[in-house]
């Protein structure tokens, strides 16, 4: 059975995410683990200067406490359409909540890992917050983050964000995985700026592609722009897509470096679309 991994900080902006780990478990008829990262404060000694515990068992009451509050929101945020749902929740005791978070994914074998997503820019550059940007490094499965004004529905199109990577065979397989319980369809989108020949052209890769996947919902869209993060940015306004996936990677190629640079960095959680992150390191390579 799968296993998906919501973690919260009993926010607001972790509700909408509440509801699309709830709506995403149950149509992958996968378990829901939800946590939440606490760490308890620690004194030192005077003489030794070794940490102690403000009082006996601190640890085991906030454990209590916190995972009382964690079925308290559950309880208050489960939507009723979703009530046979099969739900766990847990405290995790973690000085980091990042280690926490991919720790217990780790341990669960987590499929995919759920947050909310807070902060913004008046340039309307959407910043996650400084946990997700870490999970997203460290993560080892898919990170799918929601913004606070995303309103739950079944997903029915993924837009996939590619420059052709090594690494995309994965990926999209992996994407198939969610996709395929919504019947949704995948939108592999490639944008460039110039014409290429040979092993760069992106018909020839794209056709690599469709030779590897087995999945007859996929489409792959290859398209012209001067500048790609405004191409992609009207591809997104116009489509309106109900998740959209992007790979990250420690890349060498310029190429590489300036589209993730320039479209994934600054794009991020732009609009009201969740957004699904991949890690390049969980993936093996395709030889295009």
């Amino acid at each position: 059975m799968k296993t998906l991994l919501y973690s919260t900080d009993y926010s607001e902006n972790s509700i909408a995410a509440f509801k699309y780990a709830q709506g995403i478990s149950s149509k992958m008829n996968a378990m829901l683990k939800v946590i939440h990262v606490f760490d308890y404060p620690s004194m030192l000694d005077d003489i030794d200067l070794k940490h102690e515990d403000p009082f006996p068992n601190m640890g085991a009451y906030a454990s209590n406490k916190h995972k009382t509050l964690l079925n308290e929101f559950c309880a208050k945020h489960l939507d009723p359409h979703f009530k046979n749902l099969t739900l766990e929740v847990e405290a995790v005791e973690n000085e980091s909540i990042v280690h926490g978070i991919t720790s217990m994914a780790d341990e669960i074998k987590a499929t995919m890992i759920i947050i909310g997503m807070k902060g913004g820019s008046r340039l309307k550059e959407i910043l996650m917050g400084s946990t997700a940007k870490q999970l997203l490094k460290k993560a080892p499965c898919p990170v799918l983050a929601i913004p606070k004004q995303a309103a739950y529905k079944e997903i029915e199109t993924i837009v996939y964000l590619t420059d052709f990577e090594e690494e995309d065979l994965g990926v999209i397989h992996k994407l198939i995985e969610i996709a395929e319980p919504f019947g949704a369809k995948i939108k592999v989108v490639h944008i460039s700026q110039t014409k290429s020949n040979g092993k760069h052209d992106p018909h020839y890769k794209k056709k690599k592609i469709e030779d590897q996947v087995d999945y007859s919902n996929l489409e792959i869209e290859l398209f012209k722009a001067d500048i790609i993060f405004e191409g992609l940015k009207k591809y997104i306004k116009n489509e309106k897509p109900d998740l959209i996936a992007v790979l990250e990677r420690e890349d060498k190629s310029l190429s590489s470096q300036l589209f993730h640079r320039d479209i994934v960095k600054r794009m991020k959680f732009y609009g009201k679309s969740p957004l699904l992150s991949f890690n390049a390191k969980n993936y093996g390579i395709f030889h295009f």
